[in-house]
């Protein structure tokens, strides 16, 4: 192996998909349970089919209707 590589014309791969950062989320019971009946309707992991919602959220830049009691 060679203790220097030069990468200075180096071309990102056009195929590789954004990173997906792991975090941690709680979330409730009932939401958790909701999504995984959808993605055994549609046989997405449900995992996907939440970041796929919040992704279409970010994108539509929809906020959500928070409401204190």
């Amino acid at each position: 192996m060679k203790k220097e590589y030069d990468f200075s014309n180096s071309v990102k791969n056009p195929y590789c998909k954004k990173v997906k950062r792991q975090i941690t989320i709680r979330l409730e019971d009932d939401t958790i349970n909701y999504f995984k009946k959808l993605s055994g309707e549609n046989g997405m992991p449900y995992q996907v089919l939440i970041n796929s919602f919040l992704t279409q959220c970010a994108k539509n830049h929809l906020r959500p209707e928070v409401k204190w009691r």
